[in-house]
């Protein structure tokens, strides 16, 4: 057992040394919204401690978090660290951890002490990288969790987790290509979160499905998350006979948009769809809501900074007060939604709700249930597993059904060719924000009860589907 961790520590070093240079050309997609604003071999030896006894676990497992928490998108994380924390409380019956800062926090579940070690990785790549390496070479966690860039979540697992041969929990990173492609994909790296084919896929059945619309022009930024959106959106609204009359790839804050719509109207679209975050989005709505187009726009809800800065722009363009009338007539919506406080009735998100907002006052947003079920999940495996060794979590991780989630009992289900967990999708409209949660929620725009739930059997990549490059 010593052999292995020297193994590992040296792995590492090699690792710290080279990783990023080496990685230098598979890294360019950048950092910023990776998100979507939204999985190899046995494990050497671990710091945690077993009772060797199934379903009776004692002892540590340390945790290697790595979160942006400072900087311009410091809520992604702060988000995600809520959730996981959430989660963690839920499975304790204890209240969460209420400050999202760096250092290490403690959580005890019946005998098991889970040990936090939470970084910054401000949103970069390198720093995620650099972070990863040194909670694995000298804090000897036993598992990573993160990140909320899907490029340093990437290499993250190709430079460390593979390396190291150390579980990973990714999240909240939503780019489709984690979970689905052979260079990140593998047996210790897991995902509870919900990805952009999970996003487009729901989005796309249902403008196929539950709308009149026969022709789409798909718009995305040009990064791993845009194009992630738009090639799974072509592939299930093709299969299911919707015409792509054009596609184009922006830089993130493009604002010439103007002539590109027009395009979409003299190319016969019927529908548009953006896969872009709060870098792009004020700028499309802005120039559409500004011009004269009949087709309807489409997507996915984003988190609260987001739909803050679109709520503003519909008030300009629509007045003040919003009113469901004047959002209904703008054709924008309805959208996809992986996870928002008021899509799911049951009494786990009853409770995640209330722990939730009197923790930090704000609701639930995008990334917590996945997060959530992030840290749900890992209990669940030191518990049906009785060991506290990161490989023996990862095992019992593989297929596994989560029980406890803020979308219901049993409600994300790990997938064993990918390690992805597929869960349900709804699809809402954006309607004002109701005074019920105006103190919670910092947008003008909220989404509305369901209009449709796309169930979990439909949201994510099949495995013999040719875009699922991973075989577990």
């Amino acid at each position: 057992m010593t052999h292995d961790r020297l193994t590992r520590r040296d792995a590492l070093r090699v690792a710290g040394a080279a990783g990023v240079a080496g990685l230098a050309g598979c890294t360019g997609d950048g950092d910023g919204g990776s998100t979507g604003d939204g999985t190899d071999g046995d494990g050497g030896e671990m710091t945690g401690t077993t009772s060797g006894t199934s379903g009776s676990a004692s002892g540590t497992v340390k945790i290697g978090v790595l979160q942006p928490i400072s900087g311009d998108l410091k809520y992604y994380g702060q988000q995600a660290l809520w959730g996981f924390y959430s989660g963690l409380a839920y499975k304790a019956d204890t209240e969460p951890i209420p400050e999202a800062s760096t250092g290490t926090k403690s959580v005890d579940v019946g005998d098991v002490t889970y040990e936090l070690h939470v970084r910054d990785t401000t949103f970069s790549q390198d720093t995620a990288q650099q972070l990863a390496t040194d909670l694995v070479q000298n804090e000897e966690v036993d598992m990573l969790f993160g990140c909320a860039s899907s490029g340093a979540a990437g290499t993250v697992v190709k430079t460390v987790v593979k390396q190291a041969q150390v579980p990973m929990m990714v999240g909240p990173a939503a780019s489709a290509d984690l979970t689905a492609s052979s260079e990140t994909c593998g047996d210790l790296v897991f995902r509870a979160s919900e990805n952009t084919a999970m996003d487009a896929r729901s989005g796309g059945k249902y403008v196929a499905q539950e709308t009149d619309v026969s022709t789409v022009y798909l718009f995305g930024a040009d990064y791993s998350f845009g194009r992630a959106v738009v090639n799974n959106y072509r592939s299930v609204l093709e299969n299911e006979g919707v015409e792509i009359v054009g596609e184009k790839f922006v830089p993130q804050g493009y604002s010439e948009w103007e002539g590109l719509l027009d395009n979409a109207v003299s190319e016969g679209a019927e529908g548009i769809v953006g896969g872009f975050t709060v870098a792009t989005l004020p700028q499309l709505f802005t120039s559409y809501l500004n011009g004269d187009y009949d087709y309807r726009v489409f997507g996915g809800f984003a988190t609260e900074i987001t739909n803050g800065v679109v709520g503003q722009t519909l008030q300009k363009a629509l007045g003040k007060p919003l009113t469901e009338e004047k959002l209904a007539e703008t054709k924008v919506g309805p959208f996809t939604t992986r996870y928002h406080w008021n899509q799911y009735d049951n009494e786990i998100n009853d409770a995640f709700v209330d722990s939730y907002t009197n923790a930090y006052g704000k609701v639930p947003d995008l990334f917590t249930s996945g997060t959530f079920t992030a840290a749900s999940a890992i209990v669940q495996a030191v518990q049906q597993s009785g060991s506290t060794e990161g490989a023996d979590i990862a095992g019992a991780l593989k297929g596994m059904t989560v029980a406890d989630t803020p979308k219901g009992k049993d409600a994300y289900v790990f997938q064993k060719y990918n390690n992805q967990a597929r869960s349900a999708m709804t699809v809402a409209n954006p309607v004002p924000t109701t005074d019920e949660w105006a103190d919670q929620w910092g947008a003008a725009v909220m989404p509305s009860d369901p209009v449709a739930r796309i169930g979990a059997d439909q949201t994510t990549i099949p495995a013999d589907s040719e875009e699922m490059g991973c075989n577990l």
